[in-house]
């Protein structure tokens, strides 16, 4: 599944920089309207829609890097990822961060995942 590894990616990248703006415990799990606005706000942005397709792009890199157990090609693939995920905004990671508390499997991850494949739209592979 695309969306969840690029959501994966774009939280591990982001974790040091929400270690310093985040004083509470995880976010709260988000609304579909969150994701509307996410989706609304990253295909109204050239920037951040080429952000977002980079981002996904850097998926066969962390497989291939993962089944080599590569941890350097791993730091500098994150190091992209985190780079790119401040080009989508804070909404973007508020949103990823909170569909933690989403269970994958149920009826509302679909939906979700549903809502934000409107992004890989924005992409030429």
């Amino acid at each position: 599944m695309k969306l969840k590894l690029v959501a994966a990616i774009s939280v591990f990248a982001a974790m040091p920089a929400l270690a310093h703006a985040q004083q509470g415990g995880p976010q709260p799990k988000p609304t579909k309207a969150d994701a509307q606005n996410v989706v609304q706000i990253i295909t109204s942005d050239k920037v951040k829609t080429q952000a977002y397709c980079d981002l996904t792009k850097l998926e066969g890199q962390v497989r291939a890097a993962d089944q080599k157990n590569d941890t350097k090609t791993l730091e500098a693939i994150s190091k992209q990822a985190k780079s790119l995920v401040d080009k989508l905004g804070p909404e973007y990671f508020k949103l990823m961060d909170g569909l933690e508390q989403v269970d994958p499997k149920s009826s509302e991850a679909k939906e979700f995942m549903s809502i934000l494949s409107e992004l890989d739209k924005g992409c030429t592979n």
